[in-house]
Formats: C-alpha cells, structure tokens, sequence
C-alpha cells in the first residue's frame, strides 16, 4: 500500500526531499514501512515506469528511537543498491505546550444588592463558525470586589489551536446560585499579550461593560483584571522522550516452576509444539519485537525462576537462561526464544513460584540508573507465570519499591490457573499496599491473561499489555522534573 510520495529531484544524486510524510504513532504496535527511491524517466505516475534505485524497510518505532537514521539502500533481493545511502528523521508534530495562568481582580463592579460579588472568569476562543467557544472557567470566589483566582492550567491548543496571537475573549461574572450569572465586564487579549505579565510586573487589563460604556460618559471599566503570571512549558510526551534518547531496558522472567508440567509431554504449558511455539513463546514474540525497537544495543537480560539448576540441583529464583550468570544477556527477541529453547532439557521445575527475586534484580538496575541526570533509561520487566504467587508479601513490597524507579511490569499469566492474585498487584482498581502499610508512589503493574487472547491475532495481546506503558514513562519523569 502506498502512503504517500515525495516531489522529484530535478538531476540531483544528492537530493534533501522537501515533502514530510505524516503518519500517526502507536508504540505498542510494529508499524512496518518501506522507503522506495525512483529515477523519474517519464511523466507517468505508475511507478514500473521508472527506474528503481533501492529501498529501505524498517519500523517507526526504529526511527522514533534513534530519531535519525542512516542506511543503505537495498534491491529486492536484500543486497545494496550501489553505494546509495538514505536517511530518514523523525519528528512529533503534536502541540504538547500548556498554560499557567495566575489571575486577580480588583475594584470589580458590586452585583449583589446585599454585600459584593462572587466573581468568575470565563475564557473564549473563537470556534470554526465563528461563533466564542467556551475553554475555561474559573472557580468562584465569594463576598469581594478583589479576588485572586487559584492558578490554573491548560493546553495551549485547547486556549487558542496553539496559535499565540489569537484573539480570545475574557468575561467576568457575578456567579448566582439560580444559574443566572450577572455580566460584570469583558475584555479581548491574546495569548502574546497575556505573556507580558512577569511575577515582578503584572499585566493589568480593564474589564469593560459596553452597555454602560454607551450610558454612562464618565464610565471607566467595571474593574481591573490582573494577569499575576503567565507561563508557557511544554508538557512532554512519551514521545519526546524517546526522541530524547530514553533507551527502554527490556528483561524477561521465565516461571520454570513444577506446576507448569513436564515440557516433554504435551499437556506442559512449557511444551513447544510441532510449530516451535507455546504459550511461554507467544508472550515473549509479542512483548518483544515491539520493546526491541527502542533499544539500541538489542541485549536483554532473560532470567529463570523456580528451578533446580546443574550440577548441584540447588532452587534458583533468578537464573540466566544462558547459564551465564555473569552476563544473562540474550541477543534480540531471536537469542531469548534460542536461550529458552536450549534451557529446557537441562533444567528440573521445581518451586515455590517467588516472584521477589527476580524484581528486586531488576530495580537493583533500574535503581543505578535514577543517578542520570536525564530521562534516559527505563526498565521493563516481562514475567511470564502459570500461577498463584508463594511469597505475596514480598512481592508486594518489592513491588511498592519499585514504582519509586524508572521501571514497569508486565505480567502474563499462562495456562488456566486462578490469577486473582495478580489481579491484585495490577494496582488498576485501588492503591497497591506494602506489608508496611506502605503505598506505592504509582500504578506499574500490568497483569494480562493469556487465555483472553488465544484466539486472536498476536497484535491484540501485545497492544493490551503495552497499552498502560507510555504514560508511566512519563509519569515517572515528570514526578521526577527530569526533561528529555
């Protein structure tokens, strides 16, 4: 399918191609696309007509994760096209800028026959058919002439469609409880105009009455509205902080306890059917070919638990698949499903199911990396399980520790066991809790269960377990203050 092609390049082996292509981001989707480079010969549009110079295949998310990217062009057959290179860059087009406004007022006309007024600020932009469209509304402050107003804050889109010279319209009101709020004044400005006011020096504008203004000939305004201060941030996205270089550490625990059956016979969870694949196997392609695209060396840590390992047959909570303990990196999602593969005969399942080992290896790293300066690293870890957790209490607290980190979990449960437990630890329906009575700083758990997905296309599973993820990577940057 064709999304969209560039201009041409008029006698130019060099070309800097002008057209952008717009295409919307989902990261928990592999979103494949391939570049395509043409001679134009003639002026036709069917593109045989021309001569082909290479391609390019790749996914966003490996644009999006090294935000520019340089490589040669090939033919069909996966062999370079000469010596063409391309590169490709990315950038987020979306407005992510807020507002924070700080309001006052003073010396506002009194409405109420008994005592002053209530007064409330209105904030207007003009709608595609002209007509003001409400934005914001203040709350009200009661009984005074000169109120100050909580500061507030609001997408600049949302304001004015981003556009800092607009015009908008502000109207002041009495409020009344019957709902028929008394007009007190009014007044247009721009979001330029309202940036002017600095902490030392406010912006102070009149709030006008035009009825009055035509009655009375001494009428002046029905009071002052003062803008305190008027700042505009950028409220980053997950986006920005993968363009920023946030690299996503991805780790996969595997559940080796007894419960799973023997992998030789096919009623094990851990059996790999004649098609090379199980259940275990189907949640890591999933998680994993996604994940991999932000990560640029590709090496992730794939660790075992709830197994006797050789030669002494000692119980490990947190084994390298690879047996190498001082370097349980695999290569790609490829090297974890070969690691796994290979681990199988040589293992014996055994117990109890202790989640806690293998998060609290994961949050010793992530806790390193909360020495950066910048947002640049942040920890996924993949558990995959067939059953109920042995040790709930630690788990919980290791759990509570870790949403202090830049790190997240992800837990897939296999088989047809009961997951009521690890409903629990998903933190969605009330605040996670440790033996201490101490609550986690943020939701980080995912829990999905494979058997909602057994008939559905592998894309289905990984977007319901990667959907939470973007915004707990920014959650935990921004409660950090730590920018791109």
């Amino acid at each position: 399918l064709q999304l969209d092609r560039t201009e041409t390049a008029v006698n130019n082996l060099n070309p800097a191609f002008a057209k952008k292509f717009v295409i919307d981001y989902h990261f928990e989707e592999v979103q494949k696309l391939k570049f395509a480079l043409f001679d134009q010969d003639k002026s036709s549009t069917q593109l045989y007509e021309h001569d082909f110079l290479g391609e390019f295949s790749c996914t966003l998310g490996m644009i999006v994760s090294s935000k520019k990217i340089t490589r040669a062009l090939l033919l069909g057959n996966g062999k370079p096209a000469g010596k063409g290179m391309i590169t490709i860059a990315a950038q987020e087009l979306s407005d992510n800028r807020v507002i924070t406004l700080s309001m006052a007022g003073r010396k506002l006309d009194k409405k109420d026959l008994f005592g002053k007024s209530d007064p409330f600020l209105e904030f207007h932009k003009p709608g595609d058919d002209g007509k003001w469209m409400l934005v914001h509304r203040t709350e009200v402050i009661k009984y005074t002439l000169d109120p100050v107003w909580k500061p507030f804050t609001v997408p600049l889109v949302s304001l004015c469609d981003g556009d800092v010279e607009k015009l908008i319209k502000v109207i002041c009101y009495d409020y009344d409880s019957d709902g028929g709020h008394d007009f007190i004044g009014e007044f247009q400005t721009s979001v330029a105009k309202l940036c002017e006011a600095q902490d030392a020096s406010p912006l102070e504008l009149e709030c006008i009455n035009p009825k009055k203004q035509k009655k009375k000939k001494n009428y002046k305004n029905s009071g002052i509205i003062i803008v305190k201060s008027c700042k505009i941030t950028r409220d980053f996205s997950f986006l920005d902080y993968i363009l920023g270089g946030c690299q996503l550490m991805f780790t996969v625990g595997i559940d080796f306890t007894a419960s799973n059956g023997n992998p030789q016979e096919p009623s094990s969870l851990h059996y790999i059917n004649p098609l090379g694949t199980n259940e275990y196997l189907s949640a890591i392609w999933a998680v994993g070919q996604i994940i991999q695209d932000y990560d640029s060396d590709k090496m992730f840590p794939a660790l075992g638990f709830g197994a006797q390992l050789p030669p002494d047959w000692k119980v490990s909570h947190e084994f390298a698949i690879n047996f190498n303990p001082r370097n349980p990196f695999c290569s790609g999602v490829e090297g974890i499903v070969q690691a796994y593969s290979a681990c199988l005969p040589h293992i014996r399942f055994y117990g109890p199911t202790n989640f806690s080992p293998i998060i609290n290896h994961v949050a010793r790293f992530a806790a390193q990396a909360t020495q950066q300066e910048t947002a640049s690293q942040y920890f996924i870890l993949l558990i995959i399980t067939d059953g109920v957790i042995s040790d709930m209490d630690e788990t919980r607290h290791a759990v509570v520790q870790a949403s202090k980190l830049p790190m997240s979990i992800i837990i897939v449960g296999v088989g047809n066991a009961d997951f009521a437990a690890m409903e629990f630890l998903d933190g969605d329906s009330r605040v996670l809790h440790s033996y201490t009575g101490e609550e986690a700083v943020r939701d980080i758990v995912q829990f999905v269960p494979f058997r909602n997905f057994r008939n559905v296309p592998k894309e289905t599973l990984a977007k319901a377990v990667l959907a939470e993820l973007p915004q707990q990577v920014v959650q935990y940057f921004k409660h950090k203050n730590l920018p791109p």
